[in-house]
């Protein structure tokens, strides 16, 4: 029963927007600092904003090592002002875990970059 699984809190798997050389597109990370591998990783991507929504993308990786990152899509900024989320499953051994990740309009912008040491670039990090 759904009442029987235990839900445990994300920790050390955050989510990074980079811009991208060269193009308008922006590159979306799944970074993992945690100290095991994650295993099973599904992640749903949308965006929306009163009436107007996008294609809800769904992305599978099968296995990411700890310490590691995946690229999981790009994204244009002319979604900037839509409120995105990125919604994460995945196991740790037989556990489950998920996680959702909120970009609220506009915050992704180059007022909100900061490094990101895994990438060795700048963007907009979330914890």
């Amino acid at each position: 029963m759904k009442k029987d699984i235990l839900y445990l809190p994300v920790e050390q798997v955050v989510m990074a927007i980079v811009p991208s050389d060269g193009n308008d597109l922006w590159q979306v990370y799944l970074i993992n600092r945690n100290k095991n591998n994650l295993e099973t990783i599904l992640v749903t991507s949308k965006g929306y904003n009163g009436d107007q929504k996008t294609s809800l993308l769904r992305h599978a990786i099968p296995h990411l090592e700890a310490g590691s990152l995946a690229l999981i899509e790009s994204i244009s900024p002319d979604v900037f002002h839509f409120i995105n989320e990125f919604w994460i499953s995945f196991y740790i051994g037989a556990q489950i875990y998920d996680k959702k990740y909120i970009y609220l309009p506009s915050s992704i912008n180059a007022s909100h970059l900061s490094y990101i040491e895994e990438l060795k670039l700048k963007g907009v990090l979330h914890l």
